[in-house]
């Protein structure tokens, strides 16, 4: 398999925050920290924070790492293995590590997310229902196996490195407010049959990639805000995300090879329309988002952390767009094989 050629920027290895040296206006050497997202400020401004953003970005979503932890794939279809994380600083994580933003704001921001990570397997077992007739491989990495009474027998991967996330969070959030989060997690949507499995599946998977990608930038925007222990435990669990993002989007271009934005539109514009005529059907993406942001308490930030968020999603989705055209039919084929794959109608 030869994988299509992409710019390579080096992956740089997790450093705790480093101290450099800048000269004040009286020519006093002043120190510098730096930390994951580049320099450190007390606190910073908006530019900063978008700064500190765009170097996360070119450190974590990289064409190189993207292709990477897609080309990763077949590999744990064969034999799953989930990425261990290093031994995390628990204990030096304290409230002044967030910068930019009153620790009250972002205790919201964690107790969402929590709320949000909280019910995995719910979230899974729909995946591997919607996967297990036609692509069992991927059934089993998101779901898992059953034995023949319908038992869950063995977690899938992508359970294992996400279930996780929840209680890394209610640890960072009992450090930062010294209590612990009132968790009430969110209702996943089951399954739902259809008389049309392939669209329905286009839709899930639509669905399944738009919230890994909300994760991905949710992530990354609270590093943009923390230093520290504490950003060292997110950016582990955004390196999940983006792990996972990336599968979804990868494989979901070699089963429907012929997604584009128009169909993308209109599958989701379809959605929200029968949505608002039968509550029953699937949940929209325009309802996931607004359910976010509720849970997220964005009616509590500030503009400028608003505008920062959705800077954040638009720098992560202009470098998942570069990194996209090295999805071709050739690429994919070589990881996946060559299964049937009919069009959407």
């Amino acid at each position: 398999m030869i994988r299509p050629s992409v710019q390579t920027k080096s992956a740089s290895a997790i450093a705790p925050i480093s101290p450099n040296l800048s000269v004040d206006e009286g020519n006093h050497p002043q120190p510098v920290q730096t930390d994951l997202a580049g320099t450190v400020h007390k606190n910073p401004t908006p530019g900063q924070i978008r700064q500190r953003i765009r170097h996360l970005v070119k450190r974590y979503v990289t064409d190189e790492q993207l292709c990477d932890r897609l080309e990763d794939l077949p590999q744990q279809f064969a034999h799953p293995s989930p990425r261990p994380w290093p031994r995390l600083p628990w204990k030096t994580v304290h409230p002044s590590q967030v910068l930019g933003m009153e620790v009250s704001t972002f205790l919201a921001v964690l107790s969402g997310a929590i709320n949000t990570e909280a019910p995995i397997r719910g979230y899974t077992q729909a995946s591997r229902q919607y996967l297990t007739f036609n692509y069992p491989d991927m059934a089993r990495f998101v779901g898992g196996q059953l034995d023949e009474q319908g038992t869950l027998v063995k977690l899938g991967l992508w359970e294992i490195e996400e279930r996780r996330h929840t209680p890394a969070l209610v640890q960072l959030y009992r450090r930062l407010a010294g209590a612990k989060p009132a968790i009430v997690p969110h209702s996943p949507r089951p399954y739902q049959p259809s008389t049309d499995p392939r669209t329905a599946l286009y839709r899930h998977g639509l669905h399944r990639i738009a919230t890994e990608y909300s994760a991905t930038c949710l992530y990354l925007w609270m590093m943009a805000y923390a230093t520290g222990p504490l950003q060292a435990v997110l950016s582990e669990l955004l390196i999940d995300e983006i792990n996972h993002m990336t599968k979804f989007w990868g494989y979901g271009m070699w089963i429907f090879p012929h997604s584009s934005l128009w169909k993308i539109g209109h599958t989701l514009w379809n959605t929200m329309v029968e949505r608002r005529r039968d509550r029953a059907i699937s949940g929209s993406l325009l309802h996931t988002v607004s359910r976010m942001m509720q849970v997220l308490q964005w009616q509590t930030w500030t503009p400028s952390q608003r505008c920062t968020l959705a800077y954040t999603t638009y720098q992560v989705m202009a470098q998942l767009w570069h990194w996209h055209p090295t999805l071709t039919p050739d690429y994919l084929n070589g990881l996946f094989g060559k299964g049937c794959r009919t069009a959407l109608h």
